[in-house]
């Protein structure tokens, strides 16, 4: 039967506008047993964006980039420069648009067809991001380009042309961290290219 709460908005406060839009909200709900309950939450709403993985099953490897993320150096937690697959913010564009967009300035990849995968909320305790997840074919030809990233938005992009077998190997000894780029992997691993048994 599953939960079936029933919820109202009381009040509603803004607490900042400037990259994205911060809200704390007053809720009222009543539950399925009909007990009521008040309280405060706080949502950031940045909007949706979306990420995909290049993949090459010829030679069972993957593309992804290695870049500086403030948060990482903010909360002090090792190297900062984290191991991602490729994503942007849609603002406004279609997910397949903006995510072979974001493929051509962070790879180098000009892509035509991005396979959609699935939707995925990030953090949805707080932030009302939902992530649009793709997946393309590469070649080893396509991977020629060493850097990305839009340096007037302050990127410089490592890009990374590397083994499946070694990428999934980087999430157990913590090189890759990043939530949204294990999720790839694994997928690829289950459903792009998944082990031949013999």
């Amino acid at each position: 039967m599953g939960v079936n709460t029933k919820w109202d908005i009381l009040e509603e406060r803004l607490l900042s506008d400037n990259w994205a839009v911060l809200k704390t909200t007053r809720l009222r709900f009543q539950f399925s047993d009909g007990a009521v309950s008040e309280q405060w939450r706080e949502t950031y709403d940045r909007g949706d964006g979306a990420t995909i993985l290049p993949y090459d099953p010829m030679r069972r490897h993957i593309l992804l980039g290695r870049q500086f993320r403030w948060p990482v150096a903010y909360n002090n937690d090792g190297d900062p420069h984290l191991i991602e697959a490729a994503a942007g913010l849609l603002e406004g564009t279609a997910p397949e648009e903006r995510i072979c967009e974001e493929a051509q300035e962070e790879l180098g990849l000009a892509l035509t067809a991005p396979e959609f995968l699935f939707e995925l909320y990030s953090s949805p305790g707080s932030i009302t991001e939902r992530m649009h997840y793709f997946a393309a074919q590469y070649s080893a030809d396509e991977a020629q380009q060493k850097f990305g990233g839009l340096r007037e938005e302050g990127e410089e992009i490592e890009i990374l042309d590397l083994p499946l077998g070694e990428a999934l190997a980087m999430i157990g000894d913590g090189r890759i961290r990043d939530a949204k780029t294990v999720i790839l992997l694994q997928y690829a691993a289950l459903h792009l290219m998944p082990e031949t048994k013999t």
